[in-house]
């Protein structure tokens, strides 16, 4: 499943968030979106995910419910436990077994029982992570998921991440360059996607490769200034 996004901009009224950006994100490829805080990588994954309106621009190859998510807030039911949170993401067949096998790889196992309340916050932010790489997506966004994490926990979970992965695309925004090695991932520069600044570049039609407009409304491809219709279909929330 290859990605396409195509001159996506966004503007908070006066700041310009995203300009002009284009990026192909190739099926079964991992990488690190990196830059300054507050540069947009949040707000880029927001987009791609249909769950923010971008002013124009046009997104190709992903469709609702193609990716799992892990947020920068975890986004968990706070009175179940992290065997009964993962569950919820997970088809109704799957074993309990199975599911405290897979949490037992990136936490201990008096975590595994307790609400998620009681865990500390490395614990349910592995908890989260672990919700976004079991189901059973096409592609995998975490948005920095190893924020907080010392160096040990974080290779204990990044080998979690690449042996679950499963040959998904996955896409990472983070802030170290050690997470983009550990990865294995081709680095993402913001900037680097984006066009030189125009005075008019929020009010300019975006045109997709082929030369059509995002209004134009091609076979197989959605408006990025239009949110998915239901954004609850994005998995993992």
């Amino acid at each position: 499943m290859t990605v396409e996004l195509a001159h996506i901009n966004k503007s908070y009224r006066q700041l310009h968030v995203l300009r002009d950006l284009n990026l192909v994100l190739e099926d079964g490829k991992r990488y690190c979106l990196m830059g300054p805080s507050g540069a947009g990588k949040t707000t880029l994954l927001r987009i791609l995910l249909g769950l923010e309106r971008a002013d124009s621009g046009t997104i190709e190859g992903l469709a609702p419910g193609d990716a799992s998510v892990m947020f920068q807030e975890d986004r968990l039911c706070r009175a179940l436990t992290a065997v009964e949170n993962l569950a919820l993401v997970m088809p109704r067949r799957t074993k309990r077994r199975a599911l405290h096998r897979f949490l037992s790889e990136i936490l201990p196992e008096d975590a595994l029982s307790k609400p998620v309340s009681n865990l500390s916050g490395g614990q349910r932010r592995r908890v989260s992570l672990a919700r976004a790489m079991a189901f059973p997506s096409k592609m995998v966004v975490l948005d920095e998921p190893f924020t907080g994490l010392d160096q040990q926990t974080r290779r204990v979970v990044i080998d979690f991440v690449l042996r679950h992965a499963n040959g998904r695309t996955l896409l990472v925004s983070t802030h170290g360059e050690d997470d983009a090695r550990m990865l294995d991932a081709q680095v993402l520069q913001l900037a680097d996607l984006m066009g030189p600044a125009k005075a008019d570049a929020k009010n300019t039609p975006a045109t997709t490769p082929s030369g059509k407009t995002s209004t134009d409304k091609p076979a197989g491809k959605t408006s990025a200034g239009k949110p998915t219709d239901n954004p609850l279909r994005v998995a993992a929330r």
